[in-house]
């Protein structure tokens, strides 16, 4: 779960650096990770995804996409599932739920991000990015 504000800050830290059309390897990786807060998270997220050797910029930005829309989704639905588990506290209930719609809010935004990433709007993309990771905050 913690590693979805992760994911959104690198695809917030990779909307500072200018596009890079060209084919990537391991070495331009290294050096967009090394923009992000978490280098070590970003690397090997990147480098679970064997089409990010074949990544620009842009394309490196759409797998982390995946890959935070997909912790989005997992930890949203790990929050439901202990909300049905959960006894009767009320404050937890209330916190949990707080939460997956922060995740889910966060996805929709990833995906909006996503969208505008295809379409070329960079300050849209850039706003939705932020939004994702504002969703979440500290708390979830």
């Amino acid at each position: 779960m913690g590693s979805s504000a992760s994911d959104l800050s690198f695809l917030t830290c990779i909307f500072h650096r200018p596009y890079i059309f060209v084919t990537g390897d391991a070495n331009m990786i290294q050096e967009t990770c090394k923009s992000t807060k978490y280098y070590e998270l970003c690397l090997s997220s990147l480098k679970s995804d064997p089409t990010s050797l074949n990544a620009d910029t842009k394309g490196l930005a759409v797998i982390m996409v995946g890959i935070g829309m997909a912790n989005a989704t997992a930890a949203s639905s790990f929050l439901s599932s202990q909300l049905l588990s959960t006894t009767n506290d009320t404050i937890l209930k209330k916190v949990l739920k707080e939460c997956v719609a922060k995740y889910a809010y966060a996805g929709d935004a990833l995906q909006a991000f996503a969208q505008d990433l295809i379409a070329e709007s960079n300050d849209y993309a850039y706003m939705h990015a932020s939004a994702a990771a504002d969703y979440l905050g500290p708390y979830c």
